[in-house]
């Protein structure tokens, strides 16, 4: 039996099958839900139901707390329908989603940036040009079924009309099926299969609020293609990037930032390591880096935030920043939820 699911305050409405879970059905129907791992492990496609019956499959605490199922707040990805439902999430706005395509890559270029990462360009069939929003990702299907998400590192602009590439930052997880395959067997010219765009994070160009782009590790590769998207439209507003690593050469593109400042006027680049060794030389900030955020800036209060990287940074910087001013609509998060951490109880 099919549901009518409608959110709030857009107004939009999709239908749901039996046993298809809310977040695949808006997907599939072209909403821009947000979301991040699909799993139930990360929260980012967490929203309230304000009417319904929704059944919840498994998922981590972490990502939904007691307390928040209490006030009525669901995870959309483990979610199924027992009626018709209405939600809320300001994230779902107009119908801007661009169609999600399944299509052949090439691996046309690898360079290791850090020891643990690999900046990877896919070349995309020229006759099938995939639309995406700057700071969004795409999965690779593997052969066995399974699926691996990373950002893309560049913005749609770039995209060459004779041979597009798409930019990819992945690091190294040792005993990692996909990640062992780049750092070990995977070649220059190898077919691949993706499908995308993925995800519900990128830049709301509504607004004239000031920002701040927090990154870990790799969680830069979407905040890169943040970057790139604001210099071409010429966005203007302030915004700070902090950029964190537990060492130096984590900040695997600190030279690209740097050169970037003198073209945008308003960009202000924090980076911060939180484990340097004496060898390091380190002279910067220290400590953690959605913590630099704070010490800066105590109140976030009229502020936009597009945080990406480790879950326990995106969560930290999520319950932090809320409790210091910031409406939690104003808070953009693309977790980077490995195997490991969706395999965490």
């Amino acid at each position: 039996m099919a549901f009518q699911i409608v959110v709030q305050p857009s107004g939009r409405s999709f239908t749901v099958d039996d046993n298809e879970t809310l977040l695949a059905a808006g997907i599939r129907q072209g909403l821009n839900m947000p979301y991040g791992c699909k799993d139930g492990a990360c929260g980012s496609c967490k929203c309230k139901k304000i009417s319904g019956e929704v059944q919840l499959g498994t998922y981590q605490t972490k990502a939904l707390s007691d307390e928040e199922r209490a006030q009525g707040l669901v995870l959309t990805c483990c979610a199924t329908a027992l009626s018709d439902v209405v939600l809320e999430s300001k994230q779902v706005t107009s119908a801007d989603a661009f169609p999600i395509k399944k299509m052949p890559v090439r691996i046309a270029t690898m360079e290791k940036v850090s020891s643990d990462v690999m900046r990877i360009f896919l070349q995309l069939p020229a006759a099938e040009v995939m639309q995406f929003h700057a700071g969004q990702y795409v999965e690779f299907l593997l052969r066995d079924g399974s699926r691996r998400a990373y950002s893309m590192a560049n913005a749609p602009h770039t995209l060459a009309a004779d041979a597009p590439k798409i930019e990819l930052h992945i690091r190294h997880m040792p005993g990692g099926k996909f990640t062992d395959h780049v750092f070990g067997a995977m070649k220059e010219k190898d077919i691949q299969r993706v499908e995308g765009p993925h995800g519900s994070f990128y830049l709301r160009e509504d607004s004239d609020a000031p920002m701040v782009l927090l990154a870990s590790g790799t969680g830069f590769a979407p905040i890169k293609a943040l970057i790139e998207h604001m210099q071409h439209k010429g966005i203007s507003r302030p915004t700070r990037l902090y950029w964190g690593g537990r060492r130096p050469a984590d900040l695997y593109m600190n030279d690209w930032v740097l050169a970037q400042l003198p073209l945008m006027p308003n960009l202000q680049y924090i980076p911060v390591v939180s484990d340097a060794l004496p060898e390091d030389a380190w002279t910067g900030r220290t400590g953690f880096v959605h913590a630099a955020v704070l010490q800066d800036t105590p109140s976030l209060a009229g502020y936009q935030v597009y945080a990406c990287g480790a879950p326990i940074v995106v969560e930290s910087a999520k319950r932090d920043y809320i409790a210091s001013g910031l409406p939690e609509e104003s808070f953009f998060a693309d977790s980077f939820t490995s195997e490991a951490d969706k395999a965490t109880v």
